[in-house]
């Protein structure tokens, strides 16, 4: 027999995925539960699926580095560092090997499907019906991320020593929608509190309005429409609202955005992984925010995507360039030289050097936690939110021709950012105020694609082959399953 206080881990998850903390771990015992017992009743059941929410939170750790195959994120050489046997390189220039670069691509492949299993064992444990449903509308998820990252891959409904069989990327496609609209009537119309973090009806329209956005790509067939009417579910809800300020989004505690449709939940102290500070900021920037460590001096953008913001554009203050300062206002120096950012980068690869040390602009999207404790940061990562959705429905809508419904979408977002409002829209204006308003983000990848502009050239990229717009199925998963088939072009 077990105390019922070994339960106090998933509770404090659970808890912490509706943007509260657990801080008293003390044993109070007012029961005990057997173990075996433990989930017979719906709360019960729905207690167990907080753990299961940890892999969802791993989004931003696996998607960070794969958004530097796009051009909004370089992460140069310099001098030594970021050298890294040239995997940013490869990155960047999609010439990724399978074999070199296997470890990058069998990590997300791993992610994927051991959340996927994870999620299987607990669903064979589970009988209330709605908590089915949100676990099934998280594998889905998974599923989703899959096809989107390697296409042709494995369905796995159920935990099994077996080798799969490989479906396609249209079959994939077909699964994933159907257990989505199968699940949907059972899921929560709950936003926030309890289900901060956790699917709802709200994220799931949002995954399949992706899904429909992106149906070109995925099986060759437009789906416009579709992705319109899940985004007016969204949008008409009345759930959700566009943020006032654009970076109250990003903020250290931006858990009370009513903006927010899916984000994954960190605290500095409690659950860490939100360090996307330290790989953006010069070393010197500890001065800057008083933080405990020196930041590693890495992921840039370069000067081609920062000068797409204008000067009246708010959203350019998520740039970091110019003269920086210590906390007390100083003119920081690196050497002898003034501490300048400057957005041009000159090469990829640099000698070391203050040059090198000072290129490129940097982020500030996310708030930096002054005088944290950490290396890693409060603020929760966003996945989706409405600012995107306007997005999407308004390129949705272009794409059907409604060019009056197109603008006042786009405008909308333009109106908060303070930039003069579209009077007329071609496909390139869309996707560059995609870009400038969901940078970092990580949905460039998907847009460039969907834009068929992933493999076009822009600087320190040369325009690379077609193929490219899928990662390689990795060597390991080849290896261990000999039904899988390797992407063509590998």
């Amino acid at each position: 027999m077990f105390r019922f206080n070994i339960l106090v881990f998933a509770g404090c998850t659970a808890v912490l995925l509706a943007g509260q903390a657990c801080t008293d771990l003390n044993e109070k015992t007012f029961d005990v539960i057997p173990t075996d017992q433990f989930g017979t009743t719906p709360e019960q059941q729905a207690a167990l699926i907080g753990p299961l929410y940890n892999s969802l939170g791993e989004y931003f750790g696996n998607y960070n580095e794969l958004n530097a195959t796009t051009d909004e994120q370089i992460v140069p050489t310099r001098g030594g560092d970021w050298k890294d046997g040239d995997n940013w390189k490869r990155l960047y220039t999609h010439t990724w090997d399978p074999i070199t670069d296997n470890n990058q691509f069998n990590g997300r492949w791993n992610w994927i499907y051991n959340s996927i299993t994870s999620i299987n064992q607990q669903l064979g444990t589970i009988t209330d019906e709605n908590t089915r449903a949100e676990l099934r509308a998280l594998r889905a998820f998974f599923h989703y991320v899959a096809m989107d990252l390697f296409g042709n891959v494995i369905i796995a409904e159920n935990v099994g020593t077996g080798s799969p069989d490989q479906k396609s990327r249209t079959e994939v496609f077909n699964w994933v929608e159907k257990e989505l609209l199968e699940v949907y009537p059972k899921l929560s119309e709950t936003v926030g509190g309890a289900y901060y973090g956790r699917f709802n009806k709200y994220v799931v329209d949002m995954i399949l309005a992706k899904m429909y956005l992106n149906a070109q790509v995925y099986t060759g067939t437009p789906q416009w429409q579709k992705s319109i009417d899940r985004l007016n579910t969204i949008i008409n809800s009345g759930k959700f609202s566009l943020s006032g300020d654009f970076f109250d989004n990003f903020k250290v505690q931006n858990q009370g955005s009513p903006e927010i449709i899916l984000a994954t939940p960190f605290d500095n102290s409690k659950r860490g992984g939100m360090n996307i500070h330290m790989r953006t900021l010069h070393y010197d920037h500890k001065l800057t925010y008083n933080l405990p460590a020196s930041p590693w001096n890495g992921y840039a953008t370069i000067a081609e995507f920062y000068n797409t913001f204008t000067d009246q554009d708010a959203r350019k203050k998520m740039w970091i360039v110019g003269q920086q300062f210590d906390a007390a206002g100083t003119p920081l120096k690196d050497g002898e030289l003034p501490l300048v950012i400057t957005p041009e980068i000159p090469a990829f690869e640099m000698p070391a050097g203050p040059v090198a040390r000072l290129a490129g602009a940097r982020s500030q999207k996310y708030e930096i936690q002054r005088n944290n404790t950490t290396n890693d940061q409060s603020n929760d990562f966003v996945i989706y939110r409405l600012a995107d959705a306007y997005l999407m429905r308004g390129e949705a809508n272009f794409r059907l021709g409604k060019t009056a419904d197109a603008l006042a979408d786009i405008n909308r977002i333009r109106s908060r950012a303070g930039v003069q409002a579209f009077s007329a829209l071609t496909l390139n204006d869309i996707l560059a105020e995609r870009g400038r308003e969901l940078a970092w983000e990580y949905h460039r990848r998907q847009d460039l694609i969907r834009f068929d502009q992933y493999t076009r050239a822009w600087q320190f990229k040369p325009a690379s082959q077609k193929f490219r717009e899928l990662f390689p199925i990795p060597k390991d998963q080849l290896s261990l399953n000999p039904k899988l088939k390797q992407n063509p072009g590998y």
